[in-house]
């Protein structure tokens, strides 16, 4: 991990922390929107060549977690507790 980050990777960092903030505090739509608006900004930044490709596989694996833990992950898939 460097010590400096380009503009771009403190923009994903932000949207992380969003992520977790929203995760933390149980608001599953607004993280499912978070993970999808970290992968827009990964897969844009991709294709005009404003990260390195380290960076690029490192937030990559960063999304397969995210995707991993939030499978399931809403409230449409929430039971009710009184039924």
């Amino acid at each position: 991990m460097s010590l400096f980050k380009s503009k771009a990777e403190k923009e994903l960092d932000r949207i992380i922390l969003k992520l977790e903030m929203n995760m933390s505090n149980n608001y599953k739509d607004n993280a499912q929107a978070n993970l999808k608006e970290l992968e827009e900004a990964l897969d844009s930044m991709r294709e005009s060549g404003a990260v390195k490709d380290a960076v690029i596989s490192r937030y990559a694996s960063i999304i397969d977690t995210y995707r991993q833990k939030m499978k399931g992950y809403s409230h449409k898939d929430q039971k009710p507790y009184w039924t």
